[in-house]
């Protein structure tokens, strides 16, 4: 929707400058930075979204590791790590396997305080 939008914005803007009226330019300017920042916002939601998707996911399955995330969901290692890791940042989750190398690591739920509220198998 937003680069709709903008081409709108910069078609306003440039038939009001064809015509020499100026409030259509500011106009059509101001629709261009309204869509700027609407496809902006699109593009954090997005974040927010795979993190939702990856937090469901570790909830049924308690100590997913972050290749199983990857696999099951279909979406590249790196980008399960950044939701693991923003996740973990958040207090959402907490990593079970500290030592194990990124790929390896499992994760639970965690508590308000930060401790595992369900252990593997339980």
């Amino acid at each position: 929707m937003s680069p709709a939008l903008f081409a709108l914005g910069a078609l306003n803007a440039w038939a009001g400058q064809t015509a020499g009226d100026y409030l259509a330019v500011s106009n059509g300017l101001c629709v261009c930075v309204c869509a700027a920042g609407l496809f902006g916002e699109d593009l954090l939601q997005r974040g927010y979204r795979g993190d939702r998707i990856v937090l469901a996911y570790v909830a049924r399955h308690p100590g997913a590791t972050t290749r199983q995330v990857a696999q099951t969901l279909g979406i590249p290692e790196r980008r399960a790590t950044a939701n693991l890791d923003r996740l973990t940042v958040d207090g959402l989750l907490v990593v079970v396997s500290e030592g194990a190398p990124r790929a390896l690591r499992s994760y639970l739920l965690a508590l308000g305080d930060g401790e595992p509220k369900q252990m593997p198998g339980s």
